[in-house]
């Protein structure tokens, strides 16, 4: 098995700027986000039976699964909630799997904003965590996604605290000021991993 790298970070902490970076240095990364898009593709098992399950509503006129109204069905029905995790969830870390064992890079970032909260970390060899301030995160986010400071605390409040994810980290990136700083804490764990993966004979 390739040495795996998780990569997670709350909103607006700079997950994708670091996981950019980490791809610029040659690094595959299997983004757990994407890889949820694809199961409920157009024609694929899943949104076959979230339509049976849920009715037409959910699917748009192009074939799209539609997010809004499905978040909406089951933000405030855990059983229909319950439902919709049991049917996508192991289909996702089947994906995630195959995607992470054919990565041809030296190591694989598999990078997951509730990578913790999933237990994806038991996949990955270490946990690297992209932490800012939660006011920077709540300005970035605002400022990113045009949605209001209250949406930003409500998802916030729903992904572990900062210090939970701190605690459990093996490595941590503080990306409170700029850019040019990320990507030189990326290029520095970039050779730690390195050999980190040659050590461990991926």
């Amino acid at each position: 098995m390739t040495y795996v790298v998780g990569v997670t970070g709350g909103i607006g902490s700079g997950k994708t700027a670091a996981t950019n970076e980490f791809e610029r240095l040659g690094i595959v990364v299997v983004d757990a986000d994407k890889v949820a898009r694809e199961v409920v593709e157009p024609g694929s098992d899943c949104l076959e039976k979230i339509r049976e399950h849920f009715g037409e509503a959910m699917i748009q006129p192009d074939g799209n699964l539609n997010r809004k109204a499905l978040r909406e069905k089951v933000f405030s029905d855990n059983t229909e909630k319950e439902w919709l995790n049991k049917l996508l969830h192991p289909e996702i870390r089947q994906k995630i799997l195959h995607q992470l064992n054919h990565a041809n890079s030296d190591y694989v970032i598999l990078s997951a904003p509730l990578l913790l909260e999933n237990g994806l970390d038991k996949y990955c060899d270490r946990v690297l965590v992209i932490d800012a301030p939660e006011s920077l995160q709540v300005q970035r986010t605002t400022a990113r996604d045009d949605t209001s400071e209250e949406q930003v605390e409500a998802i916030l409040n729903a992904q572990m605290t900062r210090d939970q994810r701190r605690q459990t980290a093996d490595d941590i990136i503080l990306n409170d000021t700029t850019l040019a700083a990320l990507h030189s804490q990326v290029q520095a764990l970039h050779k730690q991993y390195l050999e980190a993966a040659i050590a461990h004979g991926g």
